[in-house]
């Protein structure tokens, strides 16, 4: 999937189509699958930016050709009646010979929107352009770069309704580049079995690099939605695993990445070209013709050929500074040789690369070469800023004494494989950078570091020099390299990869991201919500200093916003003791619950008192883990411990990690053996800490209480007696079901709230045997257990959110303070990224 092969232009008021060229192997795949195999093959594809005016523009699908005399309709609202839409839908099916080319429409003003994101965050990073954005929050730029993220997300859910639309089970969804990261995690959503496999085209950069993107977890985990992800080469693959592991926690091996129990096989597959489409079409008459006229221009001069868009990574300025180099070191070949350099235009609307200053330090280059190295008669640079026709292309290709590509940061570069092709019979050597992903297939290429202008130089005298047996050797080993690794290969391969993966893996549980749109949508009907909040890890981020870890304005400032609607009600269910809570959170806001210490206090929405529920308990058992918890901190510098009213915590955040990890297992078994034999106490493993408790109490057991009372009647439920040891519970008063919570979202980081998921989990079970005839339009009864924290936990919650700033997020979206395209979803968009059926 990717942006359609045709140019939509309209001309003498009539809407029509043109063929373009650009991303050539994506567009042969398809053609392979649809063409020459069974398989029943879509083709799912923005149309592009549709254009108005003057002739049909050559160029790039969905760009805007600066010398066509067009205009993209920016200021027009692009209404097309659905007859229109028809009427080019068929002219697009007919052009590529396929019924089944499905144009995903976006028909808004500023249709240059829609690639603002990929193009000017996304494409820089992944090619090491790290620059400030323009547009940026705070200025009068209305086009920021939240907008782009937003209109990224929107473009990615306007692909997935036009899937959702045509997708049947059993189906593969293969989904290609930059621009639809999100898409796979999407559509995991809707089809938690579906098949589907990833290909990125560019380069992935190091996870150092990736990770200064603001937007990088959800980035990932879109792109985990997919089962296999393919890469042009074994770096760019090891750079994604490694930016996983970095990023999100996940656990993986070199060719796996385990993301909440689904695994996604990473593999490098370098793709290829329609080799023997190349040739036949480079061998036709009129090539012929061409290459014939070019050898009549030139006569007896070498011709080096390069073809490049004019952006700053492929290297046109430091291939002219080489070339200058080599004419100054070898004066003898002036006048014998010509470097024919075809830079394509980046187009108009993208501002990926300063492509104005670009465009002028290479015209100085091209001219400074003239003036000192040419004549009245000729000069040794032809650089031509256009975009040639196809036989055009291919008869230079032929023509070539050397192909010369110097692109700094690329994945695979097709032309390079298009230039082995077409030189089967001349055998021209090919030059080749050595930071261009198609090296993976090109080893035996001569490969420069293009940032090295002497070393390239010298490069261009060997290969000009080259004697024609070795030329014919190396061309014969590349050669067989670009015939073997056709685009036909790598798609079959790809493809039975992903067969193979899904006949032997199926995820027994996997959770998946937290689908905050469906989530807002349940909000919106529910009339008596319930919200439990766990804090340290959840609300705030996890910090060494315990006592450090208050809660940001934002934090206050939301929790205060949901508090204010009627229909909600809020608890916060902490390992914290009263006092902090009281502190932070009783004290600014009294429409929150409250409770500490893991559910042995509680404090009731506008209560003042607290409610201890261990209060006939035998505390006898605190002295004796004292006496053990001081045991060990003596023994474990860093270590320390914390008193509470019932529970006793251990911390040894602080404190070596491995070593503090050891002598935490070691108290456990000792706890284990001791005290909890002897009392009825739990030992709970916490985020670098072991915290012992009443049994009787925890969070699940206040969870329970909360969900299944009467909706803001919950202190009445937590009236408990007991014998002084054990701790039993009076029977809740029977509640009818429609005064209960018709939605809850609980949200918790650690092992202490898993009581909390599986205690709603049990409750969602309950509810579907007894009342299964009351559950909301969605088909379910509103509950949302949700994990936070790294990918490789293991969790009992439905969803989860990877950092605290998250949560923040969910909930900003619910109290109207956060677009509801800050985030992927269950969203259907109409043909102008409209919401359809929005509440």
């Amino acid at each position: 999937m990717t942006s359609l092969p045709n140019q939509i232009y309209k001309h003498n008021d009539q809407w029509n189509v043109k063929h373009i060229r650009g991303n050539s192997a994506l567009y042969s795949s398809f053609y392979y699958l649809d063409q020459q195999t069974d398989w029943e093959t879509h083709l799912v594809g923005w149309t592009g930016e549709l254009i108005s005016g003057g002739a049909a523009p050559f160029g790039q699908a969905a760009a805007v050709s600066s010398n066509a005399g067009a205009d993209a309709i920016n200021a027009d609202p692009l209404y097309l009646t659905d007859d229109e839409k028809s009427r080019i839908t068929s002219k697009i099916q007919a052009a590529n010979k396929s019924k089944n080319i499905h144009p995903v429409w976006l028909l808004r003003k500023d249709q240059q929107r829609w690639r603002q994101y990929s193009e000017n965050v996304l494409w820089k990073i992944f090619h090491y352009i790290q620059q400030s954005v323009p547009g940026t929050r705070g200025d009068n730029d209305s086009n920021t770069i939240d907008d782009w993220w937003h209109d990224y997300v929107r473009f990615n859910e306007a692909y997935a309704t036009k899937i959702k639309a045509i997708y049947k089970p059993g189906d593969i969804i293969w989904i290609h580049d930059y621009y639809l990261l999100l898409l796979p995690g999407i559509l995991r959503m809707e089809f938690p079995d579906a098949y589907i496999g990833l290909y990125l085209h560019t380069p992935f950069p190091s996870s150092e690099y990736f990770r200064c993107l603001s937007r990088r977890t959800n980035l990932l985990e879109g792109m985990l939605g997919a089962n296999r992800i393919g890469f042009q080469s074994y770096n760019f693959a090891k750079h994604f695993v490694s930016s996983c592991t970095r990023i999100l926690g996940c656990e993986a091996t070199h060719d796996s990445v385990n993301s909440y129990g689904r695994f996604t096989k990473v593999e490098a597959l370098p793709t290829g070209i329609d080799a023997n489409k190349i040739i036949e079409d480079a061998f036709k008459e009129k090539v012929d013709n061409k290459v014939k006229t070019m050898k009549q221009v030139y006569g007896d001069k070498k011709i080096i050929v390069g073809r490049d868009r004019l952006d700053t990574v492929r290297g046109v300025s430091q291939k002219l500074e080489a070339f200058e180099r080599f004419l100054s070191m070898y004066p003898e070949w002036r006048d014998k040789v010509v470097l024919i350099q075809v830079s394509s235009p980046v187009y108009s609307n993208s501002s990926r690369t300063s492509s104005t200053s670009y465009e002028k330090e290479v015209a100085e280059l091209v001219s400074y070469i003239n003036g000192t190295y040419g004549s009245l008669h000729s000069n040794p640079v032809q650089h031509y800023q256009m975009r040639i026709d196809k036989d055009e292309y291919l008869a230079l290709l032929r023509v070539a004494d050397l192909g010369l590509i110097t692109t700094i940061r690329d994945g695979m570069n097709t032309t390079a494989l298009e230039f082995v092709a077409c030189q089967h019979n001349h055998h021209s050597p090919l030059i080749l950078s050595e930071f261009s992903g198609t090296t993976t297939v090109l080893n035996d290429a001569v490969l420069v570091n293009p940032w090295d202008s002497v070393g390239v130089a010298k490069a261009i005298n060997d290969c000009l020099s080259m004697p024609d047996p070795k030329k014919k050797a190396l061309e014969q080993k590349l050669y067989n390299v670009v015939n073997t690794n056709t685009v036909q290969h790598s798609t079959n391969k790809f493809l039975n990869h992903l067969i193979e993966d899904l006949g032997t893996s199926h995820d027994s549980h996997s959770t998946p991201i937290l689908n905050r749109p469906d989530l807002l949508a349940n909000y919106k009907h529910a009339q008596k919500r319930l919200f439990l909040f766990d804090y340290d890890g959840t609300l705030t981020p996890i910090v060494k200093d315990p006592d450090a870890a208050i809660p940001s304005a934002r934090v206050l400032h939301l929790l205060d916003k949901l508090s204010q609607d009627p229909k909600n009600q809020i608890w916060i269910i902490s390992g914290r003791d009263q006092q902090f809570l009281d502190k932070w959170i009783g004290s600014k806001n009294p429409r929150i619950g409250l409770s500490a210490e893991h559910g042995c206090f509680i404090k009731d929405v506008g209560s003042r008192n607290w409610v201890n529920l261990t209060e006939s308990f035998n505390m006898a058992w605190q002295k004796d883990v004292e006496e053990i918890f001081s045991y060990y901190t003596e023994r474990t510098p860093g270590s320390v411990i914390e008193r509470k009213k019932v529970a006793l915590t251990w911390h040894y955040r602080q404190a070596d990690p491995e070593f503090g990890e050891f002598q935490a297992k070691e108290l456990k078994q000792h706890l284990a053996s001791t005290v909890a034999v002897n009392y009825d106490v739990e030992v709970m493993s916490g985020k670098a800490n072991l915290e012992v408790r009443p049994r009787f109490v925890n969070k699940g057991e206040i969870v329970k209480r909360l969900t299944l009372s009467a909706h803001g009647k919950a202190q009445e439920t937590f009236i408990l007696s007991g014998d002084g040891s054990k701790q039993k519970q009076k029977p809740r008063p029977a509640v009818d079901f429609a005064e209960l919570p018709d939605f809850v979202l609980c949200v918790g980081d650690d092992k202490t709230d898993e009581d909390m998921f599986e205690a709603l989990i049990s409750i969602e079970e309950q509810w579907g045997k007894e009342h299964n005839d009351k559950k909301n339009k969605f088909g379910h009864f509103g509950i949302f257990p949700t994990t936070v924290g790294p990918a490789s936990k293991k969790t009992t919650a439905k969803a989860h959110l990877i950092e605290p700033k998250q949560v923040l997020e969910t909930v900003g979206l619910l109290v109207g303070e956060v677009s509801i395209f800050e985030t992927v979803g269950s969203l259907s968009l109409d043909d102008r990224g409209h919401i359809i059926n929005k509440d």
